[in-house]
C-alpha cells in the first residue's frame, strides 16, 4: 500500500500563521506524519494496480474456460461420433437379423405350401378311394339285388 502524501513543512507554516508556536507546529506536523505513515491506507494507484490484477485473474481465468469449453466439445463430438457408429452397427446387426428373419418365414411358407400341396394330393386319392369303394358297393348291391 502506498502512503498519503504530507507537507510537514506546510503544515507547520499554516500552523504558525494560526497562532501555534513553532514547536508545538513541528510537533503536531510531525506527529500528524507519522500517523500517515503508520497508517495502511490505499492509494488511488494501489487501487488500480489491484484492480489491473484482477483483471488479469479474470482474463486468465476466462481464456482457462474457453479451453475447458473446447476440450470438452472436442469429447462431446468424440462421444457422438461413438455412438453414431453404434448405432449403425447396431442398425446393420438388427437389419441382418430381419432379413435372416424374412428367410426363414419364407422357407416356412414354402414348407406349409409343400405340406398342404402333399395333404391335398392325399385328401384327393382318399375321395378317389372312397369314390371307387362307393361305386364298387353299389354294384355289388345291384348285382345282390
Amino acid at each position: 500500500m502506498g502512503q498519503v502524501a504530507f507537507d510537514t513543512l506546510q503544515a507547520s507554516e499554516e500552523l504558525e500563521t494560526a497562532g501555534i508556536s513553532r514547536e508545538q507546529a513541528r510537533a503536531i506536523s510531525l506527529v500528524v506524519r507519522k500517523s500517515h505513515e503508520v497508517a495502511d491506507v490505499a492509494t488511488k494507484r494501489d487501487l488500480e494496480d489491484v484492480r489491473k490484477e484482477i483483471d488479469a485473474r479474470f482474463d486468465k481465468t476466462d481464456a482457462q474456460i474457453a479451453d475447458v469449453r473446447k476440450d470438452l466439445s472436442a469429447e462431446i463430438a468424440d462421444v457422438r461420433k461413438d455412438m453414431e457408429a453404434r448405432f449403425e452397427k447396431t442398425e446393420a446387426q438388427m437389419q441382418a437379423r430381419f432379413e435372416k428373419t424374412d428367410a426363414q418365414i419364407a422357407l416356412l411358407r414354402k414348407d406349409v405350401e409343400h405340406t398342404a400341396n402333399g395333404l391335398l394330393i392325399k385328401l384327393s386319392a382318399v375321395m378317389l378311394a372312397i369314390a371307387g369303394l362307393t361305386s364298387t358297393i353299389v354294384t355289388v348291391v345291384i348285382k345282390l339285388l
